[in-house]
């Protein structure tokens, strides 16, 4: 994937992740028309593809059925998640002072970082992103190798 398609790619996902956390979204011809008034052009096989990876799930409630967010629904995985988007988007660590750096390919920080942050991790107090950079912050006594080594166990359990 070139570094465009990557940025593309990470745009598109964190708008679906906004839309379908703050909309009621039941197919995924309403999903693409919500892009699309945002001005991000996507085929239904693209949209599909991109709900698997991000692991939405459709439920069903009182008013119908509906795409929800990871962690709004019973099928959430947040693991799961995270794991596919460390697989995709974080390139590097590197440990700072102050935390750990996580590289990503241009676009893509805030998708990693939403995932992060939605994982509940103990050890994790926050993240701070830009286009490819994520600052992970420990909560009080976690050193940046503890943050590295969390991640890094994530990224190769299986």
């Amino acid at each position: 994937m070139s570094r465009t398609g990557g940025a593309v790619k990470s745009k598109r996902q964190q708008a679906i992740l906004g839309l379908v956390g703050r909309e009621r979204l039941s197919s995924q011809e309403e999903i693409r028309a919500r892009l699309t008034d945002f001005g991000i052009e996507a085929t239904q096989s693209t949209i599909s593809r991109d709900i698997e990876e991000l692991g939405l799930a459709r439920m069903h409630d009182a008013e119908g059925v509906r795409y929800v967010v990871p962690g709004e629904g019973q099928a959430y995985q947040p693991l799961a998640l995270l794991r596919r988007l460390l697989d995709e988007f974080a390139l590097s660590f590197v440990r700072a002072d102050s935390g750990l750096i996580v590289r990503t390919p241009p676009g893509a920080a805030s998708a990693l970082a939403e995932g992060i942050d939605r994982a509940g991790l103990d050890p994790i107090a926050g993240t701070l992103a830009g286009d490819n950079t994520i600052l992970i912050l420990g909560r009080q006594g976690i050193t940046p190798a503890q943050l590295e080594t969390e991640l890094t166990t994530i990224m190769e359990a299986r």
